[in-house]
């Protein structure tokens, strides 16, 4: 049985359906990659998994356990983090994580204070003078503190510096590796890559992907630079080949993953002199799709 599943979920405020029949399904030690623009139907879909907001139609379960009429039983397995963590401004970011701790009935005192000080926070100081970095850093603190079963983040690494989002992530892989489930909303495309084994891709409140990345892959293309002893003819013609650039006989071009069997042996018959290759990343295959939808709907952004 899946951790979290949703299954033709909708939410309707008033004439505007905010989504419209989202599947979603996170399985055990499984990190899930949920993602799209602003707007997309992220934020409602995880405030119906966390109970807070019941949906139109259609299902939502953790644990097995409905969202909406069990959000109590859940929770005790369940740890949250926001994007915008807003903190008790009179108390210190050390007693905050103690107090989200007695909420859970208590957590291990050394792995909270193993998380403060790898995530480089002074636990003493007043909430009110925590930037927003540091207030994400006591959401993150009390979070992987918590023995959970699953953790729903919600644009978690919102204000961290490079550093410090290194470090979240390694709180995410060993929360994998513990067998822990994971739902990572972030437009940080190139931390989904390297967290997630599946993702989900949301536009206008429906999943308009999913599957693991290898699955995703074919909506990619790989960028080449290619420098050859004689002229390439017919490249631009070449099927799955894209946005070809020429300058002295070096070409900058896109081939569509599926392509490349076919047109690698096009271009060696001209003798190539320099060849360099960019596997094509999350971002390109959320970019394309977004291009494809946009030329579809008649070219308006």
């Amino acid at each position: 049985m899946p951790v979290l599943e949703t299954n033709q979920l909708t939410k309707a405020f008033g004439d505007f359906n905010a989504l419209n029949g989202v599947n979603i399904e996170v399985n055990q030690g499984e990190v899930f990659g949920f993602i799209g623009p602003n707007g997309a139907g992220k934020s409602t879909t995880i405030r119906i998994l966390l109970g807070l907001m019941k949906a139109s139609s259609g299902s939502a379960s953790i644990f097995g356990r409905d969202t909406w009429k069990d959000a109590v039983e859940i929770h005790k397995r369940l740890a949250y983090v926001p994007g915008d963590v807003n903190l008790w401004p009179n108390l210190t970011g050390g007693e905050v994580i103690d107090l989200f701790g007695k909420l859970r009935g208590g957590i291990a005192r050394e792995r909270r204070d193993e998380l403060i000080e790898r995530f480089k926070l002074d636990p003493a100081k007043k909430c009110r003078t925590y930037s927003k970095g540091n207030r994400q850093k006591v959401a993150l603190v009390a979070a992987f503190a918590a023995d959970a079963d699953l953790y729903i983040l919600d644009e978690p690494t919102s204000g961290l510096d490079p550093l410090m989002e290194r470090i979240f992530q390694e709180c995410v892989m060993e929360a994998r590796s513990e067998g822990k489930s994971v739902l990572l909303s972030s437009h940080i495309l190139s931390e989904v890559e390297r967290l997630c084994d599946r993702v989900g891709i949301i536009r206008e409140g429906a999943i308009i992907e999913s599957g693991t990345l290898a699955d995703l892959r074919h909506l990619t293309r790989t960028q080449f630079v290619i420098e050859t002893k004689q002229p390439i003819e017919g490249l631009p013609s070449l099927p799955g080949v894209h946005d070809v650039v020429e300058k002295d006989r070096s070409y900058t071009f896109q081939v569509d993953s599926e392509h490349v069997e076919k047109v690698m042996p096009h271009i060696s018959k001209y003798g190539v002199v320099k060849l360099e290759s960019a596997p094509p990343t999350l971002e390109d295959l959320f970019m394309r799709h977004y291009e494809g939808e946009s030329v579809e709907a008649g070219g308006e952004s």
